[in-house]
């Protein structure tokens, strides 16, 4: 079966062939990934982070902004079961670093890096009804057993997150969060991020030279349960990983 043209859920004018959610590796260069310097009067204390504090953090974004930092990485999932962290997770998670503490991760400093969750934005909304029934159904039947195989037109994301600690405590399910979002400014010059984000935005300073990623201290949500939300889901999978 030939995978039909899909609409986007928030531009019409793009399809599945324009967006290419899980596109092969690519050979382009890799974008720089920008936070930009806090923009609260003092400066908000996890921005940027001091380099000995324990810190959860989560980043996450539109898979057509990852793509362009991780070009070199496949995002296709083999099944809604795929192994736990997908390989993008990771180099996305390093990434981060990178750009936070301004410098690599230290392989010989116990848990300056240890990937904790991750989220993926299924794309089932977008497909055709008939596609949204068989998704449910073999989603349903999925959690019966893992040997069902899912067909590759609905193996989709289009939305990424991974969260990971540094010096975390093993023993500790309530670290503080840092909460940094990807904002894809090329898909619709910039009008999403400058509605979301409290500073002017011009589309010109971004594409094509760098990637966006703003903590929640400089965007216009407050993020009053990113604490909360962020340390359930890793306490959640930690107990699913040990059943």
């Amino acid at each position: 079966m030939s995978l039909p043209d899909i609409p986007c859920l928030t531009n019409p004018s793009h399809s599945y062939k324009i967006h290419r959610f899980h596109p092969p590796p690519s050979d382009q260069p890799a974008l720089p990934l920008y936070i930009p310097p806090c923009l609260a009067n003092p400066p908000h204390r996890l921005h940027p982070p001091n380099h000995d504090q324990p810190l959860r953090i989560q980043i996450e974004g539109p898979l057509l902004a990852i793509q362009k930092i991780l070009p070199e990485v496949s995002w296709h999932v083999p099944n809604h079961f795929s192994d736990f962290p997908m390989p993008g997770g990771p180099k996305l998670a390093e990434l981060a670093f990178r750009t936070l503490y301004g410098r690599d991760v230290r392989p010989d400093v116990s848990r300056d890096i240890v990937v904790r969750d991750e989220y993926r934005g299924w794309l089932i909304e977008a497909r055709p009804v008939v596609y949204v029934q068989l998704s449910r159904r073999i989603l349903h039947l999925a959690t019966k057993s893992t040997n069902v195989r899912i067909p590759s037109h609905l193996r989709m994301i289009d939305y990424y997150g991974v969260t990971f600690d540094h010096l975390v405590p093993t023993d500790d399910t309530n670290p503080e969060v840092l909460q940094i979002n990807i904002v894809e400014i090329e898909d619709d010059d910039g009008a999403y991020a400058n509605k979301y984000n409290p500073f002017g935005i011009d589309p010109t300073e971004y594409s094509g030279k760098k990637v966006l990623a703003v903590p929640r201290c400089c965007q216009k949500r407050k993020g009053t349960t990113d604490r909360q939300r962020v340390n359930d889901a890793v306490n959640s999978r930690g107990k699913e990983d040990s059943e």
